[in-house]
């Protein structure tokens, strides 16, 4: 089969009412692009009538159209993965479903791949969020540029370019927990960024709940840093320090003054255990996220099961 220059992955889960703007939207802007292309749908093991309106496309515009569906439900960055192992295309462009990255935005991240960049990211202009999507996404941002060399400006935008190359890198990644945008940048060698636009949501609601944020954030973090680990030893060891040099001054005080007796001192110290005890199970459930990474990785489960393929067979 002819290999085509673009392909577009677009992952889906329970997105049936959005699809048909989807697709009013997305073919005319790929066909504007005066490029050959693809469209990989890869359906997340969707509970509602997506699986057959992806078909229905596809026997409409099966020349162009590929549809992958799972047997489950694996993740977004899962059936981003799939989508790598069966495009075709030379530079391969993400986009989530919920439109609101405009299709009519990929024009943008290929003209600078023409620049001679292998990996190209978007920023999302005057976001249609929720605030405190917005400040979250800000925190974390700031938080894995402090511990990470990788350096993204919108870390939660999917709508992104990769070269052949980098498709081919992150496929030969065996890494269970897979966090693809952060992965894509270290292996780049030249990255870039772009301004692009952001709209409501057209239809149904987001997949991502607060907790799902939360653990995405957590598979960013350890994923691609030990530093979590090294902080919290050194915040044992400046504990150690300090309750040392206290229990010194302590017991200085007590030769030189005697026994101190009250209720202020019993409740500051209650106060302090507790700090010390929060603090304690928050190290050992950082070190619980690094060994669970462990435990999936040498499981060696399949990362995801494909169900069937749908495209277009050569004569």
């Amino acid at each position: 089969m002819d290999i085509p220059t673009l392909s577009v992955i677009i992952p889906v889960y329970n997105e049936e009412a959005v699809l048909p703007a989807l697709f009013g939207r997305l073919y005319p802007a790929l066909d504007a692009l005066g490029c050959t292309y693809e469209v990989v749908f890869v359906n997340d093991g969707s509970r509602d009538r997506s699986p057959a309106l992806l078909r229905e496309q596809f026997q409409k515009r099966p020349e162009v159209t590929r549809v992958v569906l799972f047997s489950g439900n694996f993740g977004q960055h899962m059936a981003i993965m799939a989508g790598f192992e069966y495009c075709r295309g030379t530079r391969v462009v993400t986009l989530d479903a919920d439109l609101q990255n405009p299709p009519e935005e990929i024009a943008k991240l290929l003209a600078k791949m023409d620049e001679g960049h292998d990996y190209v990211g978007s920023i999302r202009l005057m976001r249609r969020d929720a605030a405190w999507r917005r400040l979250a996404s800000k925190a974390m941002n700031r938080l894995r540029e402090r511990i990470t060399r990788i350096r993204m400006t919108d870390q939660g935008c999917m709508l992104r370019a990769y070269d052949r190359a980098i498709v081919e890198a992150l496929r030969s990644s065996r890494e269970v927990s897979t966090y693809i945008p952060a992965l894509a940048y270290s292996y780049a060698q030249n990255p870039a960024e772009v301004e692009v636009a952001h709209e409501e949501r057209a239809a149904g609601e987001s997949k991502y709940s607060l907790y799902k944020l939360i653990r995405l954030n957590f598979d960013l973090v350890t994923g691609f840093s030990l530093v979590p680990l090294q902080l919290f030893s050194l915040f044992g060891i400046g504990v150690s320090v300090v309750a040392l040099a206290t229990y010194f001054v302590v017991i200085v005080k007590r030769v030189l003054t005697g026994e101190m007796h009250g209720l202020s001192v019993i409740w500051d110290r209650d106060i302090l255990a507790f700090f010390l005890i929060g603090a304690l199970l928050f190290g050992l459930g950082l070190i619980g996220e690094y060994v669970g990474r462990i435990y999936q990785q040498v499981r060696e489960r399949p990362r995801f099961l494909v169900q069937a393929i749908l495209e277009k067979r050569e004569e």
